[in-house]
């Protein structure tokens, strides 16, 4: 993926959209941004993400959606701070978006899913996932537009422990019965991935979050925003039988 095709667009377009809200007198823009614009690029360690932590662009482990999503984030909060005048801005930072699908295609982290329900992947590498409900980031943006304490603020947007992908295939079998056949069960050693990673170059973005679960806190949304999210479990198994029942596990 090229960085510039895919960071000028990014950062552009999100200063394009706050121009043309200043020049129509809008009051107030609520943003999606992303948790790659927090969680990426400070190595392993036992901290708890929060609104507070940006991602460190020089950092292990940050790839060009992640450079977009930070550099576009912060470029909105510099237009703000020297042009956006009384224009009020509010970011939501959400984790892996899962969730009912919407249309016929699937999107976001929605392809995890398909891609389990689809058999394409023979064993799970060893990876954690924070989720959070689609419909639930749509009620924080709702939320935010509303409530007047959330004028210039980030709000992180998750659910619980992150979970491997193979409790997220666990879930699935536990809920969808025989159309989960091809859902695997088994979980790859991390030697193993770094030695395909060599030959499957797709690999190599995921070998820095091998084993690390990323802690994230949603303390801020619920204290601010009123915001109680669904279960993990309840997005994956929503996202899960709208693929089935939309027959949309071609990949």
């Amino acid at each position: 993926m090229s960085s510039v095709k895919t960071i000028v667009p990014a950062r552009e377009g999100t200063l394009r959209v706050l121009r043309a809200a200043c020049a129509a007198g809008v009051q107030r823009v609520v943003l999606t941004s992303a948790f790659h614009a927090v969680g990426w690029g400070h190595g392993h360690n036992n901290r708890t993400f929060t609104e507070q932590d940006w991602t460190r662009l020089d950092g292990p482990g940050v790839d060009t959606y992640g450079k977009s999503k930070t550099l576009a984030e912060r470029a909105a909060w510099e237009f703000i701070a020297t042009n956006g005048g009384p224009l009020e801005l509010i970011t939501m930072l959400p984790v892996a978006v899962m969730g009912p699908v919407i249309g016929s295609s699937v999107s976001g982290a929605n392809h995890i899913i398909q891609r389990m329900l689809a058999g394409a992947l023979p064993a799970f590498p060893n990876l954690f996932i924070p989720i959070v409900d689609v419909r639930d980031v749509a009620k924080a943006h709702i939320l935010a537009m509303e409530n007047a304490s959330a004028a210039g603020e980030r709000f992180l947007l998750s659910n619980g422990p992150a979970l491997a992908l193979r409790e997220i295939g666990a879930i699935i079998k536990a809920n969808l019965g025989p159309t989960s056949q091809r859902v695997p069960t088994r979980t790859l050693p991390d030697v193993v991935v770094r030695v395909l990673s060599l030959v499957k170059p797709e690999l190599r973005a995921f070998l820095p979050e091998l084993g690390y679960a990323k802690k994230t806190s949603n303390e801020k949304a619920r204290r601010v925003l009123g915001w109680t999210p669904r279960s993990p479990s309840e997005a994956i198994v929503a996202a899960a039988k709208c693929i089935v029942e939309n027959r949309l596990l071609e990949i």
